[in-house]
Order: structure tokens, then sequence, then C-alpha cells
């Protein structure tokens, strides 16, 4: 035994009373309430799945039928809710995907009036990337016109243009 149980034990023996019952009956009293609770709940809970009805007077009835209404309002507005803050966020990606949409489209539509991304500039032909990006190592090419036109048998290209062609300007 600890020292501390037995000085308890001393107290109580000279007293003549029990230190832990006024506790024990107070936890005993806790938990006889806590069962009425839980027994009333599942009584309810009972009711509201349409069970043990039989003894239910029609006031009570009528209450029960308001109290379903009303959860089943409270059921029918969250479940609007989610679906209207889906519905919100879908229609956003939409408009985002839409504007990404007409962005590419544009892209490609540049492309295809210029599909080197060359830029005229007095006979100097410049890549636009590298004007916007600053390179100064980049090299453009430019058909020599007025050359007879020697062609590869492995380099056949649609307009003719053979690789002794193209030069660096």
């Amino acid at each position: 035994m600890t020292r501390t149980k037995k000085i308890y034990d001393q107290y109580q023996k000279a007293l003549g009373t029990d230190l832990w019952s006024a506790q024990y009956e107070k936890m005993q009293e806790q938990l006889r309430k806590l069962k009425d609770i839980n027994h009333m709940l599942k009584k309810e809970i009972r009711q509201r799945i349409g069970e043990d009805l039989n003894e239910l007077s029609i006031d009570h009835l009528r209450v029960l039928e308001q109290n379903m209404s009303e959860a089943l309002n409270g059921v029918r507005g969250r479940k609007y809710h989610v679906i209207k803050t889906q519905t919100d966020t879908y229609k956003k990606k939409v408009r985002s995907l839409e504007e990404r949409h007409r962005n590419l489209w544009m892209e490609y539509e540049a492309k295809l009036e210029d599909p080197y991304g060359l830029v005229d500039n007095e006979g100097d032909y410049e890549s636009a990337a590298a004007l916007v990006n600053g390179a100064s190592n980049l090299y453009a090419f430019r058909l020599h016109q007025g050359q007879h036109h020697h062609q590869h048998p492995d380099l056949h290209l649609a307009g003719g243009f053979g690789p002794h062609e193209l030069r660096l300007p």
C-alpha cells in the first residue's frame, strides 16, 4: 500500500465515514441521468424511422411530423447549397478553359500566318522569339534566288528547295 492511501484509510477509521461514498453516489446519479437521456434518444430515433408510434397521441404525432418536415427542409437546403457551389465552381472552370482555348486559338492562328515566327526587318530575318527574349545567338536562313536547284536524293522538299539554296544572310 502506498503511504497516501494508508493516511486516507486511518482518517476514515478515525472519523467513522467513507470519503469516497459521496463521490461514488454522484457518479452513480450522473450515470443514471445519462442512461435516461440515451433511452429517450433511442426512442426518438425509433419514432423518426416509423417505429413505436402506437403509444403517441395525435398531438405528439403532429409535432413529430413538423420536426421531420423541418429536418427535410434543412437537408434539402444543404443539398441545394452543395449543388449550387459545385455548379458555380464548374462554371468558373468552364470560363477559364474557354479563355485558355481562345488564347491557344489566337496563338495557333498567329503561327499559321507566320509559321516560322520570322519578322521581316528590311531583309534581315530574326526570330520573333529571339527579339522578345533578347537572344543574340540565333541564326536565320534565307533562300538565295537565282541559284540552280541541286537536290540531294534524301532531302526532297515540296517547294524544290535543296540544301544548297539555304544560306546564312
